[in-house]
């Protein structure tokens, strides 16, 4: 028995429609100084509003850093980048405690002094560079949004998301995220090169003196609404069943496509299934619906589940990549 989505309150109907402003705008600025790219800018909407980390695939040089910094410009939040490195310690990353001496009284204390991740959006960049402890040090805090130092918590600003790179191309002296901490990304962002007349006009822009600067749309308070609006958006039980499916179809098994079943070592896992669900309701209200369908989910096969798949040595021997299987998956299976 399918149950009807709870209705839409009426400030909830006005927040979708400030999203759907909000969002046109903010393409709008981001276009100043950003040649293109629009479904990355799409993409990073839809993460920051239903709270989900991204992780970009693609090259150096594509304007990765720039983008995300005047997406934090556009929206009146705090950046910070930190270049991973295999020498980085995790307290680079959370904080510290010091130890100080009250001069006066002579009496000494210990002082957290936070680390970059205190901030709104953390660019990190080139993950896979840093060692394992400090990436689960950086883990920890973007799922539990808070950071523990010597038993004390600390809870992060709101809103709070990290965006890492990875370079696809030089893996020399790397430490490949493994596939528990990648299923905590939302999302996997491939940002490709330019097609040749937005690369002219990279070069032209770039050569021309620095961007135009960009005007704030929204507040973090702001910010912090349409978030909160996000779980309350509804979806019909068709629509999660459908997203079920689509993950389930990704284990290999009978409920599988033969691509899966011949090129896949692990499918995706239940986490799949909500981050699919989460993100197609943030990006029904970006656009302005008060519900989330089977389109929604359909979009975002590809940034949701293309990073929790492992492919087998017949895939690599064969040249099958992981966007071929997720195509025959969205075919395999049926949305009712």
């Amino acid at each position: 028995m399918h149950t009807q989505p709870a209705p839409v309150e009426g400030s909830d109907i006005q927040l979708v429609a400030e999203a759907a402003r909000a969002r046109d705008a903010v393409r709008s600025e981001i276009a100043k100084v950003i040649v293109g790219q629009r479904e990355v800018v799409d993409l990073l909407l839809v993460s920051l509003f239903s709270q989900g980390h991204g992780l970009f695939i693609g090259v150096p040089g594509l304007a990765k850093t720039l983008l995300v910094h005047t997406l934090a410009d556009t929206l009146a939040l705090e950046f910070k980048r930190v270049q991973f490195t295999p020498d980085l310690m995790p307290s680079d990353i959370t904080g510290t405690e010091v130890l100080e001496e009250d001069r006066s009284t002579g009496r000494r204390e210990f002082r957290f002094l936070p680390g970059p991740v205190f901030t709104h959006i953390l660019l990190a960049d080139e993950i896979n560079r840093a060692s394992p402890k400090t990436q689960a040090a950086l883990l920890q805090a973007m799922q539990e949004g808070k950071v523990t130092v010597a038993g004390q918590d600390h809870p992060l600003p709101r809103p709070f998301l990290v965006y890492a790179t990875q370079n696809p191309v030089e893996q020399e002296g790397t430490y490949p995220l493994p596939e528990a901490q990648l299923d905590r990304f939302l999302f996997s962002i491939e940002v490709d090169y330019p097609d040749v007349d937005e690369e002219v006009e990279v070069v032209r822009r770039t050569t021309a003196g620095p961007p135009k600067p960009v005007a704030k749309v929204l507040t973090p308070e702001q910010i912090a609404r349409l978030q909160d609006l996000v779980p309350r958006i509804p979806v019909p039980d068709a629509t999660l069943a459908y997203a079920v499916r689509l993950v389930r179809a990704t284990r290999p098994g009978p409920e599988a496509p033969r691509a899966v079943n011949e090129f896949v070592a692990w499918g995706a896992g239940p986490r799949a299934a909500q981050h699919l669900i989460s993100g197609a309701k943030a990006r029904a209200m970006l656009d302005g619906r008060f519900a989330a369908g089977p389109d929604d989910a359909t979009a975002l096969v590809g940034p949701v589940l293309k990073h929790r798949i492992v492919t087998n040595f017949r895939a690599e021997a064969q040249g099958v990549g992981v966007t071929e299987i997720l195509d025959e998956v969205v075919r395999f299976v049926p949305r009712a």
